[in-house]
């Protein structure tokens, strides 16, 4: 079928060198403001990975006198799977451009790639955008943090409180929500104008609560807040209409790479939209194409703890809404 026909042109495989394969999964790390923070596990050999989880803890006894009968007790693990998904992109240049290109067109178009694939994870996982379904699955069958807190309770309206720091700090606030189902803030993602409204509030002895932090180029600026960081993506990737802060116990959020990126350049293959028009066909309009792949899996485990032992009203997560 004329749809399939993909002709690689080997002569141009050396334009993009084997060390960048490594170099992009870095950069994608440093681009995505959920994997800054979430637990990276050791790189996957298949597509699946079977993680063992416990589910009810064990108990320990006192003897009865010297004696005494010593009790038995038992461990209880439940399985979570953490499968690979793809993700793709395809960047189209004329061919007039990529030789009359002063500067390497690949190391232009590197940086975009390597955003556009951090934002991309950073929607899935934040807001469950495009989110794939073994995703979601892995995360409690819900679509992303912010809809794992919410159906858990664990959310608070900043219009509800009596001030920022009240729906922050105080008892019932974002940070105790988040320690009353037996998990400490380890880092909070939020949105840009969080930093204006942190900036100005203050405790009641009028000492800030925000702390400044480092800028990473047009990547991240960064604080902090009781004492955990505050990543805001510059990125767009955090929508204020669902969210000002999503703060959390971050280790519970892990991911790992199947590393089986995979780079190809065409000039004489043809790219469709979702409805099978074509848009652009590579030989016909003198054009060359990168397609880079990679995959990945993301879950949340969420196992059992003695502060809060009933799962459904356990959340690792808390999210601070307008």
């Amino acid at each position: 079928m004329p749809y399939n026909s993909v002709i690689t042109s080997s002569n141009m495989a050396g334009l993009i060198p084997p060390e960048y394969t490594d170099e992009i999964l870095s950069k994608t790390v440093e681009q995505s403001a959920v994997m800054r923070l979430a637990r990276r596990l050791r790189n996957m050999p298949t597509s699946t990975r079977t993680m063992p989880v416990v589910s009810a803890l064990p108990t320990a006894y006192f003897v009865d006198g010297e004696t005494g009968l010593k009790q038995t007790t038992k461990v209880e693990w439940a399985n979570v799977m953490l499968s690979a998904e793809e993700l793709a992109v395809i960047v189209p240049v004329p061919q007039s451009a990529f030789d009359d290109s002063a500067y390497p067109i690949w190391d232009q178009i590197k940086p975009l790639l390597e955003e556009a694939a951090g934002l991309a994870i950073d929607q899935a996982v934040l807001y469950g955008v495009n989110i794939p379904l073994t995703w979601a699955a892995a995360f409690g069958s819900h679509a992303g943090i912010v809809s794992l807190a919410t159906a858990h309770g664990s959310t608070v309206s900043l219009a509800s409180r009596d001030d920022l720091y009240d729906a922050l700090m105080a008892n019932g606030g974002l940070l105790s929500l988040i320690e009353q189902d037996g998990f400490i803030v380890t880092g909070h993602i939020a949105h840009t104008s969080m930093r204006g409204l942190l900036r100005g509030c203050r405790t009641t002895t009028g000492d800030p609560i925000f702390v400044a932090g480092e800028n990473f180029g047009s990547t991240f600026a960064t604080g902090a807040l009781d004492g955990a960081p505050v990543l805001y993506p510059l990125n767009g990737s955090v929508d204020s209409s669902k969210s000002l802060d999503i703060a959390g116990q971050w280790s519970e959020l892990v991911y790992a790479f199947r590393q089986d990126i995979s780079w190809n350049v065409a000039n004489q293959a043809v790219i469709q939209d979702g409805s099978g028009q074509i848009v652009y066909n590579l030989f016909q309009r003198d054009m060359i194409a990168l397609r880079m792949v990679f995959r990945l899996g993301f879950a949340l485990p969420n196992p059992i703890n003695r502060v809060q032992p009933t799962e459904d009203s356990r959340s690792p997560f808390a999210v601070l809404t307008a």
